[in-house]
């Protein structure tokens, strides 16, 4: 089994001394990031979407835009598009978009988010935060046959036998955009996930990753008893994980530069959320042998991954690399992770 990788990123605002980055520049740093994991051999470069002062990126399709005349191989998605929020028909579109000037390297992952600023934003309620999600990923799974849609629900207006456009590239080569759902770990989404055949994309931001094992094998199981399987009865479909993650030279400096940007962020959040202040023992057991964080040496992360992969038996690995840590930070992030991390997993997995 070959396992791709890919690298996410919130772009997360940088405080430098005191003052935080402006979001245009993060803007464009985040493109040159893109465009170094392209030359560094990563599979996948994912954006997320959020609407919030400490995010810089609000419309994260129009950044993948401008990758995509930028970059040559590597694929372009979100991470996620927070589809609760968001009508279904634009973001095909958008993606169909996509897909077309990028000569067929458009790949969603959809989810609900972890955050919820876009509901009264966008005039959505939070009551009806689960049965928007159903009803829009619902939808999208018509809308990616690239077929007339005839579709009704609750919360949105009804189609009849209605064409979308833009035809993605890969609809016009005899196949569909990939479509990855982001699940945090409960069965009803695994199943949900099965039922309309989208690829599942475990997002493990804390705990163990050992502790996804079952929803792989839930998430399987699902596949073939919905249908979802090849001409040999196996069960289609892909499991990838997410997680956060740093590559520095050695382990003493990844802690050293991670740790008081990762800090900042999890305690900003924490406060809304009322968590208690962070700790360095939190950080450390984060970063431990079988904790949900990715980050030291090349050597150290490596050994890792192949513990996850091995684990929950994913196809994909998807390192969120930033987590306020500079763009200078960034890019030598990337590049480890390209060239000295991801060649040693291939060879301790004997690829």
């Amino acid at each position: 089994m070959s396992i791709e990788f890919g690298a996410h990123t919130f772009a997360a605002v940088p405080v430098v001394d005191g003052t935080p980055v402006s979001h245009a520049q993060v803007l464009r740093d985040v493109v040159a990031e893109g465009i170094a994991a392209d030359r560094a051999g990563l599979s996948f470069f994912g954006i997320g979407e959020h609407h919030r002062e400490d995010f810089a990126v609000s419309a994260p399709e129009i950044v993948l835009g401008a990758l995509s005349s930028v970059t040559e191989r590597i694929r372009l998605g979100t991470a996620v598009t927070v589809l609760s929020s968001n009508d279904p028909v634009r973001v095909f579109e958008q993606f169909s978009t996509l897909d077309g000037i990028s000569s067929g390297r458009a790949e969603m992952i959809v989810g609900r988010g972890s955050f919820v600023e876009s509901f009264p934003l966008f005039g959505y309620r939070l009551e009806d935060y689960n049965e928007l999600f159903e009803e829009r990923l619902e939808l999208l799974a018509a809308l990616v046959r690239e077929e007339p849609v005839t579709w009704s629900g609750r919360l949105r207006s009804s189609l009849s036998e209605q064409q979308v456009h833009p035809r993605s590239h890969a609809a016009e080569h005899g196949g569909r955009m990939p479509v990855w759902v982001g699940v945090g770990g409960s069965p009803e989404s695994v199943i949900r996930t099965a039922k309309h055949g989208f690829d599942m994309m475990l997002a493990i931001i804390g705990g163990s990753p050992a502790q996804f094992a079952p929803f792989a094998g839930l998430y399987r199981k699902a596949m073939e008893q919905f249908g979802h399987t090849d001409a040999a009865g196996a069960p289609l479909g892909r499991v990838g994980m997410h997680s956060p993650g740093f590559v520095a030279e050695s382990d003493e400096e990844a802690k050293r530069t991670l740790m008081p940007q990762w800090m900042v962020y999890r305690n900003r959040i924490g406060r809304e959320r009322g968590w208690g202040d962070a700790t360095e023992r939190e950080f450390d057991a984060q970063v431990a042998e079988h904790g949900a964080m990715f980050a030291g040496s090349p050597e150290t992360v490596a050994q890792k991954i192949v513990w996850a992969v091995e684990t929950l038996g994913v196809e994909r690995f998807d390192l969120k690399y930033d987590s306020g840590t500079s763009h200078a930070d960034n890019l030598r992030s990337i590049e480890l992770f390209g060239t000295e991390v991801i060649p040693r997993v291939r060879a301790l997995l004997g690829e």
